[in-house]
């Protein structure tokens, strides 16, 4: 239960995850929930410069590994949905008879995706006649420039991102960043010469994955998806998962192998040095904000938000204290303030009118990761009081104050790895164990509600199938990082060391 105190600011207790998740939210001035349409948040300056830093993150790794910003548009046309559908379904089709897609006919299966997107039918009063769509991903919209820029070998790799608002009919229960109507997607395409080239780009994607979760402050489960669970226009594909407070793993990313599967639908091709034609193979990589939400649900206590100082919209703040009782206060502070924008910090001096409980409260909400109080007994001495969110409070010499900024937002996101890394742990579990008896599979001992499961599993569709009847859990896939030493499989016994987990996604 949530203090007395904790109680009065308006905040659950983040024991309560799925009660404190919504609340913190609205209440650290992120979102407002109130637009009336379900699922299209508005999003707030707060919440906006967060997400903005997120991206600017993203796009500095793919400035790193030579992507090119482009911008698509919005609208796409009926057929090419029908073109996309009809790709899809049959890698599906081929997928469940274990045959090459190139031995089925690529109008055999109905579309699959209508209910999924947003329709245009009218423009004015004129109905149109090839209704369109709002895009709910640009593997359609690109795929069909592609093969316009695309001529020789000499064109690619071809490596593309974008950042726009998708939109889905999402029909479960929307949560803020977590599952949404309009979603604020990254999305990174490419295009290469033959498998290895798409195959290394999938190796950069991996890295690209971890020095953003670095600067984040949380580690995360990176899986190779189960067949069942691969996106049907896809070969392979890896996600990775963070597990939020409940329990509950939220897919972050996404980064999927083509192959030329897709290039065959769109006829993309490039002439190689010998003068023949050749399929491209393709990557994507996508992410949304929910790196946001995990960032919230991840870092967040019974006091608001924390957020990593690489990512913070507001990295110090400032705050004169008594300031009535000495008037060279305020020009002070604004000179420490002057000094650390120069630095290239984000720093914001409250001089609000308020006691300053009442601006502790709101900074710790906020999240600032810095506070820094400055009054006339500091001004005597030289010093300052830094105060950091993630606990701790201390003076410092003026002189040092670049020094102790840096090393201050250090030592939080290293607090807040290690944290999260202490959450991991308590979370995630060993299973149990499995065994068969004459009224079939049962677990030999009772799970606990809100973990996630780590096993050795080598066996096939129905083994796996066996694992989540009696579980109630989903199967993540093969994780990146397998065991040390082989262990026996869960279900079939062989050694292994191939590692999945099992968890209750969002």
């Amino acid at each position: 239960m949530a203090s007395p105190d904790k109680a009065k600011r308006g905040i659950p207790s983040k024991e309560d995850f799925n009660l404190w998740y919504p609340a913190i939210v609205e209440i650290a001035d992120l979102v407002d929930k109130r637009y009336p349409i379900k699922g299209m948040d508005v999003w707030k300056p707060y919440g906006w410069k967060a997400m903005m830093l997120i991206d600017g993150l993203t796009r500095a790794e793919m400035d790193r590994t030579g992507h090119e910003e482009y911008n698509f548009p919005l609208l796409v046309p009926e057929d090419l949905l029908e073109k996309e559908n009809r790709l899809v379904s049959l890698l599906k089709k081929a997928r469940e008879e274990g045959v090459d897609p190139d031995e089925l006919r690529l109008d055999e299966e109905e579309a699959g995706f209508k209910k999924e997107v947003y329709w245009v039918k009218h423009a004015g009063e004129n109905e149109l006649e090839l209704p369109m769509f709002l895009r709910p991903t640009s593997e359609t919209p690109m795929y069909t420039m592609f093969p316009l820029w695309v001529r020789s070998h000499g064109d690619l790799p071809l490596k593309t991102f974008q950042i726009v608002n998708t939109f889905r009919y999402e029909t479960k229960q929307t949560r803020s960043f977590i599952r949404v109507r309009e979603i604020h997607f990254f999305e990174a395409h490419t295009a290469h010469k033959d498998q290895e080239g798409a195959d290394a780009q999938i190796e950069e994607d991996a890295v690209i994955v971890q020095n953003l979760l670095h600067d984040l402050c949380f580690p995360a489960i990176v899986s190779k998806r189960p067949v069942w669970d691969t996106f049907p226009g896809a070969w392979f594909s890896n996600a990775v998962d963070v597990v939020m407070p409940n329990g509950r793993t939220l897919q972050v990313a996404t980064y999927h192998h083509y192959k030329d599967q897709w290039a065959k639908a769109f006829d993309l091709k490039y002439e190689d040095t010998e003068g023949q034609s050749q399929f491209c193979h393709q990557t994507t990589f996508g992410m949304s904000e929910r790196m946001l939400g995990a960032v919230v649900g991840m870092h967040g206590d019974d006091a608001g938000l924390i957020f990593p100082p690489k990512i913070a919209p507001i990295q110090i703040v400032l705050m004169p204290v008594a300031q009535h009782l000495d008037e060279d206060v305020i020009p002070s502070i604004n000179k420490i303030a002057d000094t650390l924008k120069s630095a290239g910090y984000r720093v914001k001096v409250d001089d609000r009118d308020l006691r300053p409980g009442a601006k502790h409260y709101d900074w710790e909400i906020k999240g600032v990761p810095l506070r820094l109080e400055l009054g006339p007994r500091d001004l005597k001495s030289g010093q300052f009081v830094l105060s950091m969110r993630t606990g701790g409070k201390a003076s410092h010499d003026v002189d040092e104050l670049l020094n102790v900024i840096s090393d201050s937002l250090d030592a939080t996101e290293s607090e807040l790895r290690n944290r999260a890394a202490v959450h991991m742990e308590h979370l995630v579990l060993d299973f149990p164990g499995i065994e068969q008896s004459s009224d079939g599979w049962k677990l030999t001992k009772p799970l606990e509600d809100g973990k996630v499961y780590q096993l050795a599993f080598d066996g096939n569709d129905s083994d796996a199938e066996i694992l989540e009847k009696a579980t109630g859990l989903t199967f993540l896939g093969d994780c990146i990082d397998s065991y040390n030493e082989p262990q026996p499989c869960a279900v079939t016994g062989r050694m292994t060391t191939r590692k999945q987990h099992l968890a209750r996604m969002y």
